[in-house]
């Protein structure tokens, strides 16, 4: 077990938990983690992998738990994009952290911006085009595998598709177990796993499945208006978190 002041285990806790909220109940909420995270583990680049099999176990608590509202076809068109976004964004973890943190946030302005302007105009969003799934896909795959930061990304494709908040939760845990899944080979080989972080993460995966309990409350009881303004508010605030200095 890593020795650790109280405060970083604080905190370690506490991003747990918003993991597991974020999970099933407040898509979005969890990339406030990330940053925070990397004052528990001291280091960027470890804190992704150190983080990884706590977004696996929300993971697998929203897919059991929403598994009957689930729209994998969903994700069938993203599949092909998404593996590109992964591939580059496993080569560019050879760049450092300066400069890779700062091009996803300039993805996800972009992201905002054109479903902000989509919605001003109300126009049609082409979200059955295989270019706008592509993008997402794209931005969704490198984004998660340099920073573990592809939940804006989702959660404003999501939301363009107009998803129920069960079928958004469900498909939306699917989609990043998968992904989470994929990542863990290229974490492995970078040596971002150790038996230290998985004994850390095991102290606090209560934490993570105590926030997916309370988050699968809040869905129940959210009206629908106010679960599309959260979303969004938190994919721009994350969005700003990557800017900051760490």
């Amino acid at each position: 077990m890593p020795e650790l002041v109280w405060w970083k285990w604080a905190v370690g806790l506490f991003c747990a938990f918003n993991i597991g909220l974020a999970k099933t109940g407040m898509p979005g909420l969890g990339i406030m983690a990330i940053p925070l995270f990397v004052l528990t583990v001291g280091d960027a680049r470890l804190s992704a992998g150190w983080l990884l099999p706590i977004l696996l176990v929300a993971d697998l608590f929203a897919i059991v738990y929403y598994r009957r509202h689930a729209a994998a076809n969903r994700l069938f068109t993203l599949l092909p994009s998404v593996a590109l976004g992964l591939a580059a964004g496993a080569y560019a973890l050879s760049y450092p952290e300066s400069v890779l943190r700062p091009l996803v946030g300039c993805i996800m302005l972009a992201i905002l911006f054109l479903f902000w302007l989509g919605r001003r105009r109300a126009t049609q969003l082409p979200v059955d085009a295989w270019w706008y799934a592509g993008f997402y896909g794209g931005a969704a795959g490198f984004s998660t595998m340099v920073a573990n930061a592809a939940g804006p990304v989702m959660n404003v494709y999501l939301l363009s598709r107009r998803l129920p908040r069960e079928e958004f939760v469900a498909t939306g845990a699917w989609f990043f177990f998968c992904v989470n899944v994929s990542k863990a080979p290229v974490y492995a080989y970078h040596g971002l796993f150790s038996c230290q972080s998985l004994l850390f993460d095991l102290a606090l995966a209560p934490a993570a499945i105590a926030g997916a309990l309370l988050g699968r409350h809040l869905l129940n009881v959210l009206p629908e208006i106010w679960f599309e303004r959260i979303a969004l508010s938190l994919a721009f605030l994350g969005t700003i978190l990557l800017f900051l200095p760490k």
